[in-house]
């Protein structure tokens, strides 16, 4: 690679293939910019994994994309941002890099609920890792104390994505499962989080079984924004990335797995893939 052909990406991680649908609204806001996209697939799902394992395995890979080159990390897990974040921020930056950055997609997605709700009442979709933290809840009554907060975990509902069986009579049973339970729990919910990465793509099913009426929020658009918000605030930041556009992927296991996974995620073909090795 020719010097002026060196890349200072944007880094996104994920412990599977989810974080692609953030990564493909990013892309759509911020389309200029470098990407390197690096899925632990070996290691995943996290989502049933105890606190110090999740914050583990995300600090070794945040290292590794750091190693890769990227001054900014975007954990693009729900999972990571709520068991690792926080202590990746306040205990590792200093020692690992003070100069480089890791950001979450909770609080991003938090900030715009207010404004999503009539009643005040909302609800969320989530993995068990994501809703035993409590990530949401904190955050929501941190920033809106008047807002009420519903939850439910949906153990099957990223099998189901990983499988291609978003349109199965299996997803017909655990989705509606899961909407009757929420909704059971609180006729006031207006607006529903889908706080799992995954879920984008069930979207038109989780439809299927919601009343009228009721806003189904994922986080790919919101996410997006904020960052270009902290890029046009941030031009330390912002001056050390490359502009031309590019995109690649990491995964620790299988290249042509990934490859297919990913096309699926992003419905095109997906190529530019290298194998990681993480430890």
């Amino acid at each position: 690679m020719k010097a002026d052909d060196k890349s200072i990406p944007v880094g996104i991680f994920d412990s599977g293939y989810g974080g692609l649908t953030i990564l493909e609204k990013i892309r759509e806001w911020l389309p200029q910019y470098d990407y390197l996209y690096l899925g632990d697939n070996a290691r995943a799902p996290y989502g049933v994994r105890s606190f110090e394992v999740v914050y583990r395995f995300t600090r070794q890979s945040v290292q590794y994309l750091f190693n890769a080159g990227c001054p900014l990390v975007i954990l693009a897990c729900n999972t990571a941002s709520a068991k690792a974040l926080r202590t990746i921020q306040q205990r590792d930056l200093p020692r690992m890099d003070p100069t480089r950055r890791v950001l979450g997609i909770i609080r991003p997605t938090v900030e715009i609920v207010d404004r999503l709700s009539q009643t005040k009442h909302i609800g969320i979709f989530g993995t068990p890792g994501t809703i035993v933290s409590r990530s949401y809840a904190l955050e929501i009554a941190k920033l809106f104390p008047h807002v009420t907060l519903v939850s439910e975990a949906c153990p099957m509902w990223v099998p189901l994505v990983e499988n291609n069986e978003c349109n199965s009579p299996g997803a017909d049973y655990f989705v509606k499962q899961h909407v009757d339970r929420l909704l059971a729990r609180d006729a006031r919910i207006d607006t529903i989080l889908l706080g799992c990465t995954h879920y984008p793509l069930l979207t038109e099913k989780i439809k299927q079984f919601l009343p009228g009426g009721i806003t189904l929020f994922p986080q790919g658009e919101q996410v997006a924004d904020r960052l270009k918000d902290y890029l046009l605030r941030h031009p330390e930041i912002d001056g050390q990335l490359t502009k031309k556009g590019r995109c690649r992927f990491l995964t620790t296991e299988s290249v042509t797995k990934f490859s297919e996974m990913a096309s699926l995620f992003l419905k095109r073909p997906v190529t530019a893939v290298t194998q990681a090795v993480i430890s």
